[in-house]
């Protein structure tokens, strides 16, 4: 089971783990992770799942699509790290992954 770890608005770190083909936004909201608030439930439509990945982990993660990155602008922290949850599936690969939570 991979295993995502939430920087959260605290500073504290939060495991979470979930199966492959689960979606990151929805491990956060299931687990109660405040700054996931998931306004659109998922559908890359509101940015309120905004999260900063770890520099090392983008390669395996990616870079977000033209749709997702517009939302994306839209947010005022955006950075080069920056994905939406909601667009992010488990792999195994992504075992040990590491997110900050934007938040509002």
């Amino acid at each position: 089971m991979p295993t995502v770890y939430f920087q959260t608005l605290d500073h504290d770190t939060v495991a979470v783990e979930g199966d492959v083909g689960d979606i990151v936004m929805e491990l956060a909201r299931a687990e109660g992770i405040e700054g996931i608030d998931a306004e659109c439930g998922g559908g890359c439509a509101c940015a309120t799942c905004h999260v900063h990945v770890d520099p090392e982990w983008m390669s395996v993660v990616g870079p977000p699509s033209e749709i997702e990155q517009d939302m994306l602008e839209f947010d005022g922290e955006v950075s080069p790290t920056s994905r939406l949850s909601c667009q992010i599936e488990l792999t195994e690969e992504l075992d040990g992954l590491r997110v900050k939570v934007v938040g509002r």
